[in-house]
């Protein structure tokens, strides 16, 4: 039977190659037709958070003017929502290990309804202090609701086999297109804010309420057995490798260790993890700025009207669907790397050409490749922080975290660029982070690749950081020149030391190596000893 080389390596195999199906598998979700049912009603829930999003954002010329409010005081209230986010989003990791999923969806439900009043009563009222009061809510419902809807999408494409995570984004975008239709059809049609917000709050309220039984596996809460109760069953064998019961002891111990809050939060301390967060802070600063002000800089720059300034909006989304529904022959094509490096080229590109353009329609052409390259960013970096299962969670916090903070900074920044230059040439400055994107590329490789491991320092403990895993079989010696090292990376065999030179040194050892010289090497002299023994 073949020798495991390091525990440690096959129970982070295990977790690679299994891609928690062991959870999975208990759940509900077992056969191909739940696993179906849950892929479309996490798709719906994406679509739903991009309606949400656009259809009030679509409406900020009329909030904007019903407040009287100007470029520097809209950005210091939309700074509002960039602190909820990021006050909820540094404990939704550990809030979903604790608590699981369903939880975290159903509390996000009923801070979207809350949200969504706020933001309705605040133009009617006049009060300033209650529109930020909903922008910050909805900031917190957004940031505990997107780190299950995420783990559990890369929960999905690890199962299927396919890259299929940019089809949820595509679902958002698609969501975003018809919410900003929305919004451009009740400006048109002069219909009160207050009346499309409550509406807006309460479907969505109650659609992700009904959404939760379907949709959430991955993040159930991990619990410990009773007392006398059977522990679940170990993973019982891996190729030709035989896990042993201390083997699946480790493995136990692992997931214990990962439900705990000091490791939830461990993976700040993971440069990779932090690189990635980087990537996801530029994409972030792309298409949120586009959210936030590229309705605004179209009616303010080019003399439009809110429905023009919420069409180009809609066009901004709708270039972002294209490219994340063909992103997934892009990215199993050409992988990570290359995808969001062309990404960032594009956007730099689209931002340049919509900051400049002389006319209404060559800007618009800008907002196509400006969407185009802001498409596949954000669910690159996702997948790359979902390389790990038992760790999902947490890194997904982290990477968020660092959206959040470009949601922070992006608003107020933007806000005083559009007081001094003007809404659209202030945009161009998100150039420089597209930049940063660019050459940070190389750290969204799969964990185990060359690419991946060049671009990161090689770790020797458990908790250290990233895991190197790789797909495929356990890697057992067999004898060959080299052995796999408990990071992924090969490292010479130390050479035998022969058996005649164990009494080198002495003349008879130097007459017995001579004479062994001139024996057929087919059979040495100790082989036709033990024979004749």
């Amino acid at each position: 039977m073949p020798r495991i080389d390091s525990k440690r390596t096959l129970v982070r195999r295990i977790e690679s190659i299994r891609g928690g199906a062991a959870q999975f598998s208990s759940g509900p979700a077992s056969d191909a037709r739940a696993l179906a049912r849950a892929r479309w009603v996490l798709l719906g829930v994406f679509a739903l958070n991009g309606v949400m999003m656009s259809s009030w954002l679509a409406r900020l010329p009329s909030v904007r003017d019903a407040l009287g409010l100007g470029p520097a005081d809209l950005g210091v209230v939309l700074l509002a929502g960039a602190v909820g986010a990021l006050l909820t989003v540094t404990a939704a990791g550990p809030f979903v290990t604790r608590f699981g999923g369903r939880v975290a969806f159903a509390v996000s439900a009923g801070l979207f309804g809350v949200a969504f009043l706020l933001l309705g009563l605040g133009p009617v009222t006049g009060s300033v202090a209650l529109l930020a009061a909903g922008i910050f809510v909805n900031g917190m419902a957004f940031s505990l609701g997107n780190v299950p809807m995420n783990v559990e999408s890369a929960g999905i494409e690890r199962r299927v086999g396919r890259t299929i995570l940019p089809q949820f984004h595509a679902a958002f975008s698609v969501g975003a297109v018809v919410g900003s239709l929305v919004g451009a059809a009740c400006a048109h049609a002069e219909v009160p804010v207050v009346v499309q917000f409550v509406a807006t709050g309460v479907v969505a309220t109650v659609w992700r309420l009904a959404a939760i039984p379907a949709t959430v596996h991955d993040t159930l809460p991990l619990r410990t057995p009773a007392p006398g109760t059977a522990a679940p069953d170990p993973v019982d064998a891996l190729g030709d490798a035989v896990v042993d019961v201390e083997t699946a002891g480790l493995r136990a111990r692992l997931a214990r260790r990962g439900a705990r809050l000091g490791a939830a939060l461990s993976a700040w301390r993971e440069p990779r993890t932090l690189l990635i967060g980087l990537v996801i802070l530029s994409a972030a600063l792309s298409e949120g700025s586009a959210n936030d002000w590229l309705s605004l800089a179209v009616v303010d720059g080019f003399a439009q009207t809110e429905a023009v300034g919420a069409v180009v909006f809609g066009t901004f989304v709708a270039a972002m669907t294209v490219m994340r529904l063909a992103g997934t022959r892009l990215i199993d094509r050409f992988g990570r790397v290359t995808v969001l490096r062309a990404s960032g080229v594009a956007s730099i590109a689209g931002l340049v050409l919509f900051g400049f353009a002389p006319t209404l329609q060559l800007a618009g052409v800008g907002v196509v490749l400006w969407g185009f390259g802001a498409a596949l960013a954000v669910p690159v970096g996702i997948a790359a922080a979902s390389d790990e299962p038992l760790r999902a969670a947490s890194r997904v916090s982290v990477v968020s975290a660092f959206s959040s903070m470009a949601s922070l900074a992006a608003p107020p920044l933007l806000g005083l660029a559009a007081e001094a230059m003007g809404a659209r040439h202030a945009l161009v400055l998100i150039v420089a982070a597209m930049v940063l994107s660019v050459l940070l590329a190389r750290q969204v490789a799969p964990l185990g690749t060359a690419a991946a491991r060049a671009a990161r320092p090689v770790r020797g403990t458990d908790d250290a950081g990233p895991v190197a895993v790789q797909d495929g079989p356990v890697d057992v010696p067999t004898g060959g020149a080299h052995v796999t090292s408990d990071e992924g990376t090969p490292r010479p065999r130390r050479p035998r030391r022969p058996w005649r030179s164990v009494s080198a040194g002495t003349p008879t050892a130097h007459r017995a190596a001579r004479a062994a010289s001139r024996r057929p090497r087919n059979r040495p002299a100790h082989r036709r000893e033990e024979t004749s023994a």
